[in-house]
């Protein structure tokens, strides 16, 4: 039967409890409604104020990133053109090194070929003074003797003989 009470409505009951239900409303309303409120609103705006922070520094953030990014990509492009330069000067330099090295050797050859052709040429004066020598030499030879068709042969002979040891 118990379960029955419980089950059934009482007007006594619900009606204390709706007027103790309006007192708490009212005491909370009066005393601590404001407070409460007061508080929920400072919370949230510290949570939006929080927000914002996170939010500007996260803009900051990439902002430095992507300053970061840049200068690094000046940088390799400056690091590219130090190495592009010195690239160039260093052929630079040896295409000049090489220019030098060719004009020494053409200059050398040319001096050894100037140097075989004087040679050649104080050659070539001293054999046609030698010539010139045993010519007149033969010839004083043939003066002095009257000579018939043996002996000039043998004159002949003898002059080139000396000519191949000569």
């Amino acid at each position: 039967m118990l379960a029955v009470n419980l089950l059934s409505p009482n007007p006594g009951l619900a009606i204390w409890m709706t007027l103790t239900f309006l007192l708490l409303l009212f005491i909370l309303r009066r005393f601590a409604w404001g407070t409460i409120t007061s508080a929920l609103r400072e919370r949230e705006e510290r949570i939006d104020e929080s927000i914002k922070s996170a939010d500007r520094a996260l803009a900051e953030a990439k902002e430095i990133q992507a300053d970061n990014m840049k200068a690094r990509r000046e940088a390799d492009q400056q690091a590219q053109a130090i190495l592009r330069e010195a690239r160039e000067a260093s052929e630079k330099i040896r295409s000049e090194e090489i220019d030098k090295t060719r004009e020494a050797v053409q200059r050398m050859q040319e001096e050894a070929r100037a140097e075989i052709e004087r040679e050649k040429q104080g050659a070539l004066a001293a054999l046609r003074a030698e010539v010139a020598d045993l010519a007149i030499g033969a010839a004083g030879r043939i003066l002095d003797e009257n000579m018939d068709g043996d002996r000039q042969r043998k004159l002949v002979d003898s002059f080139i003989q000396d000519l191949g040891t000569n």
